[in-house]
């Protein structure tokens, strides 16, 4: 059976990814949202063993607690644009850090990330021969959930030392293919405040 079959790219040896688990996390409290426990374990944990079978190697950008996120066997790469200053630098240390000419990111807080987002979101990059792939859900688009190609760092270094942080301003410079999964909606829920952290561990 081949690889496209099965639902795993043939060329994922090609692909590093990232999990963001930089900021502060303001909502739950200040409190480093990847080390909070899902059932029993970290949410950065449920996350790995979601992306880690989707890509060739794996990287934690997180910006405190490095020594705690080294114990999950990934490499943790820092922000390089000081004071928290959102996922955008999460994703540029991950491209400086890459040796694959592509990288995909997923967040720290989002456990159930489906299975094919790798599969998916490559082979409509590969299609449209976009800079970037970005998850969406019916007319929701995800942008923390992205492929790019690591050419795209000098842009996005660029636009960061300009004072850029917002994500859809710089995707609005790039060319971007969306990608359905209207199938898998519920697989894309974000877990941002203590409240729905314990709807979660209850569900």
């Amino acid at each position: 059976m081949s690889e496209m079959m099965t639902g795993e790219p043939a060329t994922n040896d090609r692909i590093t990814g990232v999990i963001l688990a930089g900021g502060m996390g303001r909502r739950m409290g200040g409190v480093d949202k990847g080390l909070q426990e899902l059932r029993g374990q970290p949410m950065v944990r449920w996350v790995i063993e979601r992306l880690q079978p989707q890509v060739s190697a794996l990287i934690i950008n997180a910006n405190q607690n490095l020594e705690r996120y080294a114990e999950f066997g990934c490499p943790v790469v820092p922000d390089q644009i000081p004071d928290f200053a959102g996922p955008l630098a999460g994703l540029h240390a991950a491209l400086s850090a890459a040796q694959t000419p592509l990288v995909a990111t997923a967040p720290c807080d989002s456990p159930f990330l489906p299975e094919d987002l790798i599969f998916r979101l490559f082979s409509a990059l590969t299609v449209t021969n976009a800079d970037l792939a970005v998850a969406r859900t019916f007319d929701q688009p995800h942008p923390v959930f992205c492929l790019c190609k690591r050419e795209v760092l000098p842009h996005l270094t660029e636009f960061l030392q300009s004072g850029g942080r917002k994500i859809d301003r710089w995707y609005s410079t790039l060319k971007v293919t969306e990608v359905a999964f209207d199938d898998q909606a519920a697989a894309f829920e974000n877990i941002n405040t203590r409240e729905e952290l314990g709807r979660f561990e209850a569900a």
